[in-house]
């Protein structure tokens, strides 16, 4: 089939005689910009044929048609001019990308789109919304794991494709699948899974290609994420292709990514992107391109509808590697209003008033508002409607019968004294060390080039000192709210534990929104913490999140956190040092100040040396010396490689980060020196040190590895690392191996994956437009191993508050692969063991809503006489099985021979 020959001579043809109603919509919005909804629990492999023997699969259904006479004429009628704004409905299946997209329309469309999952509507409650509410001049259909055969993977998308011919659709990746599905064509197994890589399009010069360049070397780049494609053979005569690949995958993602995003430029290291392979680089031969052979190897791309104002691509247009990726959805924008300006009548002058927009934006924005507003001189109030969520049910909470309090913040600043006093280490040790229980220390001991330059510390301290201990109950789960149970010690040792039906992280954001605070009194301080909450989320905290259930139950307290209300701070790069203290309005006192400034200038350089003998050489507390355990054998690791890679093949997933743990039995009568011989062996930006002894828990952690921050000046950032190597033997041999990680196609695709999901995550908390990313795939050094690592940035909305952020984002992408739900219920039937701490986050929520946070990686976890050790890798459809196992065990070196020396 000549797939460039079937054209029409127009985009679409339809009846002249209907016209289109704008009618104003009769809800509001309460936060159409956040959505994180349950997951839909389905069987991972059922038999249907998705488990890689069916691999063609296709649907004729029968076109039962909306009755034109009624819905059809009322929602058809007179648009006299181009609106400022266009209204989508965009259906998410369950993706990881979905609010990519939502953030490209917000700008684009002049209003945020308003989000559903793909079962969160009945067909009739569509249809209401659609025809009866005319609130939706388009539809968007997100990407998403699975099969448009599925119907848990589809819902509603594919009755919207069949009846809907009235309303332009678009459909990305499985939407765009869903298109050819529904009209009879056959979805197949590509011949390779293609997620996170790169090809060049041609198209037919369509509209939705307008002002796009096309074909080999025209600059029109774009990234795939799919194992599923249309059977170009099978594509019905309804059915018009439009755009199919000029060559296969690149072999790297190219000279740039683009010339700016959002409005922001993208800074990379421009030594990692090539359009020419290096094969002196190290990368093997395999990936080398020929073109001669893959120039008639064509994947279908994009097709629309004959008749209908339908189309999908197979692209990711809304991926930050994509180039002209914005442009596609403006042109989608002007299909749209050239499709209802179709219908322009000259007997109806009547102009279309932009209070309509206004109910589109909601809170959604505070830009978008200030604008309608300025722009209206009258907004019309309006009813919500039956049975929509707009909005997220996980970042709802509830703020009445709260106990406000009072905070206070006192500080003193001693300039150039860290260095004097011999530095961080030093500090901690005199100050909290003698008498380690209960102490915190988020401990940037690796401040090279920027990477972190601050350090908090502390103990058991004022009347304000708290210890919270979660776990979830024996029936939390995503559905039914199991919640969990809280334990509470004072500072005076009284304790009791309460059940948390709407579980921790609710709790930890009704606490934080209880203090009040003056911001005059933190004037001054470089840094974002300034007191309040340090400790841990674990992993499986992830079902407060939007997961469905935990098929594991952690050991190890679900969250454990201090509520430190005195502490000391380090600039390392000033050399400074700051002691904090915060109390309640109705008390004032400087005792623990006035103390701990007496110890501090009592230290001496000298104080650091004595300390190195019992710290850095401790006597052994154990004569076992056997090495680690491991949960899962070499053999069952790499089979369970395997089993991921066939779920990436049936499109269930894009990358799945699989992991594991080693452990060991330990008798340790002094952890924090194995903490400070891990920080010395493998110094870190983002690394920490915990001791509950009310747990029998120590955590020592060198993570370079930020989740996500927020300062001070409400800028969410995450920097995700995905690509590691080890470090080489000589100065040569170290070279050769960060360039090969540079260039390395399998390592920008594990990166590229993970930096759209968490723009995604970002995107949903963020205002439309703001989030960028200032560094993509930057490749840095540490003392074991080269990584991989990007920079994400966004402006977080007003209307979400902190614990929001982090229940939008958690658990990081980068322990998770995408599409996140999917790939986190694959995981838990893959892996035998609950990861607990590992995989989780540690760091600060202060008082005044800041925070800062890691992920948990390269990090020993002491609990109950055992040190137990995470680690994994990123599979993907590249990867090979032997060399995920090694990079796994490469993961696990530097903590694991620092419990193996310290016996």
């Amino acid at each position: 089939m000549n797939m460039s020959m079937r054209l029409l001579s127009s985009e679409f043809t339809c009846p002249t005689s209907e016209t289109k109603q704008y009618k104003n919509l009769n809800f509001l919005l309460s936060k159409s910009s956040v959505r994180v909804s349950s997951f839909v629990n389905k069987d991972i492999c059922n038999g249907d044929g998705r488990n890689g023997r069916n691999t063609r699969v296709s649907c004729q259904l029968t076109h039962g048609h909306l009755e034109e006479s009624y819905r059809r004429k009322k929602r058809l009628q007179v648009l006299l001019q181009k609106p400022d704004f266009v209204r989508t409905l965009l259906i998410d299946n369950y993706d990881s990308y979905t609010y990519n997209i939502y953030q490209e329309l917000s700008m684009i469309n002049g209003v945020p789109p308003v989000v559903i999952q793909n079962d969160d509507w009945t067909w009739e409650e569509l249809c209401y919304y659609l025809y009866e509410e005319n609130a939706f001049d388009n539809i968007v259909i997100s990407p998403g794991p699975g099969s448009p055969a599925c119907p848990e993977d589809i819902g509603i998308c594919l009755q919207i494709l069949l009846e809907c011919r009235d309303v332009p659709v678009l459909g990305v990746c499985l939407g765009h699948q869903a298109l050819g599905y529904v009209h009879g064509a056959q979805v197949v197994h590509a011949s390779e899974p293609v997620h996170g890589r790169l090809s060049e399009v041609e198209h037919n010069g369509c509209q939705l290609f307008h002002g796009i360049p096309s074909g080999r070397n025209s600059g029109f780049k774009v990234v795939r994420y799919h194992s599923l494609v249309i059977d170009s053979e099978s594509l019905p005569e309804v059915l018009i292709p439009i755009a199919w690949t000029s060559t296969s995958s690149l072999p790297s993602i190219g000279s740039k990514v683009s010339d700016k995003y959002n409005g922001h430029e993208v800074q990379t290291d421009q030594s990692i992107f090539f359009d020419s392979f290096l094969p002196e680089a190290g990368n093997g031969g395999s990936n080398l391109i020929d073109y001669k052979k893959t120039r008639n190897a064509r994947v279908l791309m994009g097709v629309k509808h004959s008749t209908r104002p339908h189309y999908g691509v197979q692209f990711h247009p809304e991926s930050v590697a994509t180039c002209h990726g914005s442009q596609i959805f403006k042109n989608f924008r002007e299909i749209t209003e050239d499709y209802w300006l179709r219908f322009r009548s000259s007997h109806n002058k009547e102009k279309r008033a932009n209070s309509n927009a206004y109910t589109q934006v909601s809170s959604a924005s505070r830009l978008y508002r200030d604008f309608y507003r300025s722009n209206n001189e009258e907004i019309n109030t309006v009813d919500q409607p039956r049975k929509v969520n707009h909005g997220d049910k996980h970042l709802v909470h509830n703020n009445t019968d709260m106990n406000y309090k009072c905070l206070k913040l006192k500080w003193r600043k001693f300039d150039h004294l860290a260095g004097q006093v011999g530095g961080a280490k030093s500090i901690f040790c005199q100050l909290f060390g003698q008498e380690a229980e209960n102490t915190f220390w988020l401990d940037s001991s690796s401040t090279d080039m920027g990477r972190a330059r601050f350090s908090f510390m502390g103990g058991k301290g004022g009347s304000l000192w708290k210890q919270l201990t979660f776990r979830l109950s024996d029936h939390s789960d995503g559905c039914s709210k199991g919640g969990g149970f809280l334990s509470l010690e004072d500072s005076e040792g009284s304790a009791k534990t309460i059940f948390l039906e709407g579980g921790f992280l609710d709790f930890l954001n009704k606490e934080l929104q209880s203090y009040h605070y003056d911001k005059n009194e933190y004037e001054g301080l470089p840094f974002d913490f300034h007191g309040g909450y340090v400790g841990y989320i674990g992993y499986d905290l992830k079902v407060e999140c939007g997961a469905t259930s935990n098929r594991h139950k952690s050991k190890t307290p679900d969250a454990c956190f201090f509520f430190a209300d005195n502490l000391v701070a380090i600039d390392h790069k000033n050399d400074d040092v700051y002691l904090l203290a915060i109390y309640e309005e109705s008390s004032s006192t400087t005792e623990w100040l006035d103390d701990t400034e007496e110890k501090l200038l009592r230290l001496t350089g000298s104080t650091s040396m004595d300390l190195e003998r019992p710290y850095s050489h401790p006597s052994t507390f154990s004569s076992h010396k056997a090495g680690f355990a491991a949960e899962q054998s070499r053999e069952q690791y790499i089979r369970d490689v395997k089993k991921c890679l066939n779920f990436i093949k049936d499109g269930e997933s894009y990358e799945l980060c699989l992991t594991t743990q080693i452990r060991k039995p330990i008798e340790v009568s002094n952890s924090l020196g194995l903490y400070l011989n891990l920080r010395e062996r493998n110094p870190a930006p983002y690394a920490a040190w915990l001791n509950f002894p009310k747990e029998d828990l120590c955590i020592c952690c060198s993570s370079p590895e930020r989740f996500l921050q927020l300062d001070r000046n409400e800028i969410l950032e995450a920097k995700p690392i995905k690509g590691t190597a080890a470090r080489g033997a000589t100065e040569e041999e170290d070279k050769q191996l960060k360039l090969k990680l540079q260039l390395s196609e399998k390592d920008q695709a594990e990166n590229l994956m993970i930096v759209d999901l968490l723009r995604n995550d970002l995107g949903r908390v963020c205002d439309p437009g703001s989030v960028h990313v200032p560094h993509l795939m930057d490749v840095q050094s540490y003392a074991t191993v080269h990584t991989m690592v990007s920079t994400i940035r966004g402006k977080k909305r007003s209307d979400v508050s902190a614990v929001d952020c982090v229940k939008a984002a958690f658990p990081g992408g980068s322990m998770t692969g995408a599409p996140k739900l999917r790939s986190m219920e694959l995981l838990d039937s893959l892996e035998s063991c609950s990861r607990g701490i590992y995989s989780g986050c540690i760091g600060f929520f202060s008082y005044n809503q800041t925070f800062d946070l890691n992920i948990v990686i390269r990090t020993i976890v002491i609990h109950e006489g055992e040190a137990s050790i995470g680690a994994g890798g990123a599979i993907i459809a590249l990867s090979n099985p032997e060399e995920e196992y090694e990079e796994m065990i490469l993961k696990t070196k530097a903590p694991a021979s620092t419990v193996l020396d310290y016996e």
